[in-house]
């Protein structure tokens, strides 16, 4: 028999969509929160030379600057001043939960609840401004040294540039950082994810129909099209399904006394363990950091023959060294973000606390154990899974020299992002339903 919930979904509807005013609000609420950041994305930066720098963008697209611009919605390469996007915040975030994980004071401080998730919130604050200070100037200094046919990236260099373009860019990363809360409080879905997701689809119709324009310049041939396509469908696919599995552990709770006499009953439920519990954080890692040496030469004079030159070249995006070290480091990442992430032993004593056991297993460090194993199963088939989906277009893309946004880290943000927005789409409307049946039960005195 099914549930109320699988009840409930199996009757969503249009016209149910339709009632639900609630849920039309925050789908309204995110679009226009949406369309401010992409205006912003727009405005540019004071005392820069547009020229030049849509030069350097288009000279250094296939290192880390490229895949920075894909993800700030081509803010770096307009250099606006919402260029650092949300990625400072993105870092501070992981920053902080490492942290938590090593100092036993954050580590407490996370167990206290809403008032220490709003001051270890507040860390993670103060570590946004600080990367985006360093990174912002870092930015205005590589401005400076950034030259083009037409001269200089920079109109008036200087340190009052260089303070100008720090405080911006900061400021810019701090509006976007409350534009994410304010659609995680009152819109729909995570606000960092579709900011980051938003970026990415809207230069999606440009790099489709520039594609599409190489097929029929002859650039490329109609089969590299085909492939192309099929690849991309096919990734989607299999996206879609790695990312909805995942292990269910049985789970026994202790049996309760019925109120009407009636002996009681054993209930079980079950534990979820994604199969990819580290997201699309390996991918990115991993490619920000192999990517960094090209993108410093980029904006630094280097000797093409000196060992940071070398390095550079060995190192650039579809080179065999870069493939081999971008798999290890995705494997790496994928280990180390899940357990940062996920607590095996703390699982553990939370299902001791509350009286529940799995079947067959020992409470305590006997079920540690035992999660700790299946996870690192599943860690296993992850990261396998992430090095197929990643490697696979970076190596067809490689041969056709395509953007970024058809390669595997561009496609697992998107489809991961639209899962979980469905999801959350789906669970207003089931809340919306539950009102409904409350309000009539209500009516007819029933409740």
């Amino acid at each position: 028999m099914a549930s109320p919930i699988e009840q409930l979904a199996k009757n969503f509807s249009l016209s149910s969509f339709k009632k639900a005013a609630d849920l039309k609000k925050r789908i309204w609420f995110t679009v226009i929160i949406l369309v401010i950041y992409r205006l912003g994305t727009y405005i540019p930066l004071p005392s820069i030379n547009p020229a030049v720098v849509a030069e350097f963008t288009r000279n250094h697209a296939g290192g880390l600057f490229g895949i920075l611009d894909m993800f700030s919605g081509g803010a770096i390469g307009r250099m606006t001043i919402f260029s650092l996007n949300i990625m400072p915040y993105i870092s501070a975030s992981i920053i902080i939960q490492l942290l938590t994980s090593m100092s036993p004071q954050l580590e407490a401080m996370k167990k206290e609840g809403e008032a220490g998730k709003r001051k270890i919130n507040q860390y993670t604050r103060y570590a946004t401004v600080s990367l985006a200070l360093m990174q912002g100037y870092g930015i205005a200094v590589g401005l400076e040294r950034m030259m083009g046919h037409s001269g200089s990236a920079v109109l008036d260099p200087g340190m009052i540039f260089r303070f100008s373009t720090m405080t911006t860019l900061t400021g810019g990363t701090l509006f976007i950082m409350w534009l994410g809360e304010q659609i995680s409080s009152r819109g729909i879905g995570n606000g960092s994810s579709i900011i980051i997701y938003s970026g990415i689809v809207a230069n999606l119709p440009s790099a489709l129909f520039n594609t599409f324009a190489m097929g029929k310049q002859g650039a490329i041939s109609v089969m590299s099209l085909f492939i192309l396509i099929v690849m991309v469908v096919g990734v989607i696919a299999f996206i879609v399904f790695m990312e909805k599995a995942n292990r269910k552990i049985p789970i026994q709770y202790p049996k309760r006394q019925m109120a009407t006499g009636m002996p009681a009953q054993q209930q079980g439920t079950h534990l979820p363990l994604k199969l990819n519990n580290a997201g699309v954080i390996p991918p990115i890692f991993a490619s920000s950091i192999l990517l960094l040496p090209m993108t410093v030469s980029g904006f630094v004079d280097v000797d093409p023959e000196s060992i940071f030159g070398i390095i550079s070249r060995i190192f650039s995006h579809g080179q065999p060294l870069y493939m081999v070290c971008y798999v290890a480091a995705i494997v790496f990442f994928a280990f180390f973000y899940t357990a940062l992430m996920f607590n095996p032993k703390d699982t553990a004593d939370n299902l001791k606390k509350s009286g529940s056991y799995i079947p067959g297993i020992r409470p305590g460090e006997t079920t540690a154990n035992y999660i700790e194993v299946i996870l690192t199963r599943l860690t296993l088939i992850g990261a396998i899974y992430l090095c197929f989906i990643c490697m696979l277009p970076e190596i067809i893309l490689s041969q056709i020299s395509l953007p970024f946004y058809f390669g595997g880290t561009s496609l697992l943000i998107v489809v991961n992002v639209s899962i979980d927005t469905v999801a959350q789409f789906q669970s207003h409307m089931i809340a919306q339903q539950y009102e409904g049946l409350f309000k009539r039960g209500r009516a007819k005195g029933l409740i």
